[in-house]
């Protein structure tokens, strides 16, 4: 299993990368990240820099 850390500025995330649905542009800077079976989480940067945080993990 493979977790991705993401930045939020409620707090950070360690996702498993696999459980990773969508991105979507969101509000002031930040992306939705949907997660498969739950709610979509939203984390700090643009779709690029999280999808690149991703492919990185």
């Amino acid at each position: 299993m493979q977790f991705v850390p993401l930045k939020s500025r409620g707090g950070n995330y360690l996702v498993v990368a696999s459980n990773i649905a969508w991105l979507r542009t969101a509000e002031n800077g930040q992306t939705q990240v949907g997660i498969v079976g739950g709610s979509p989480l939203v984390v700090s940067g643009t779709i690029e820099e999280t999808a690149a945080a991703i492919q990185a993990g």
